[in-house]
């Protein structure tokens, strides 16, 4: 399925597509707040694309889209919800295009897709470092739950995270306590 917004369309990721996720993935700015470490090259590139991408496309695995511009539909970033119990929601844009919309933009048209998917609730967590990507979360109509802090692999560092939720087909009061049972949290008043 090719969705479209105003400026752009999300797709798959396809061969072919390896520079773009090089640049992307390998930029140790827009790699600050991933869980994985920048890629070093192309080979590693390809190797990601067919692992994290193609491999997945053919067990129809959650929802994993390039975000490309309309006007070269090259990937500037992607926007997922894995296959996990918690619909996991995760996103990473180009530095080059940070603080222009698009990745709310992105996130609208997929979140209205997993709505008409069946989709029952998704979650999404970031840093409290990572400021952006919370106030990301909260323009498309995300709920903030609970803080956790946990031991984050592979780059073996504590990190605290928010943890915010989106229900569609649950409750609105309804929460995913995972995370909750598992690490160490709390509820920060933001």
């Amino acid at each position: 399925m090719i969705l479209t917004s105003t400026r752009l369309i999300l797709r798959h990721f396809q061969e072919g597509d390896e520079q773009a996720l090089f640049d992307l993935l390998s930029d140790k700015e827009v790699n600050t707040f991933l869980p994985m470490f920048p890629l070093q090259n192309l080979d590693e590139a390809k190797h990601y694309l067919k692992e994290h991408y193609l491999d997945k496309y053919q067990k129809n695995l959650g929802y994993y889209y390039a975000i490309c511009l309309k006007e070269n539909n090259l990937p500037i970033g992607y926007i997922q919800m894995s296959e996990s119990a918690s619909h996991d929601f995760g996103y990473a844009l180009r530095k080059e295009y940070w603080h222009q919309g698009i990745m709310s933009e992105a996130a609208t048209i997929f979140m209205e897709m997993l709505k008409q998917e069946g989709v029952s609730f998704i979650t999404a967590t970031h840093d409290v470092f990572n400021i952006n990507s919370g106030k990301v979360m909260q323009k498309i109509g995300m709920t903030y739950q609970y803080s956790y802090t946990e031991r984050w692999m592979p780059k073996d560092k504590d990190v605290t995270f928010r943890m915010y939720q989106s229900n569609f087909k649950k409750p609105q009061d309804w929460v995913y306590l995972e995370y909750w049972n598992k690490y160490p949290h709390f509820v920060e008043e933001l």
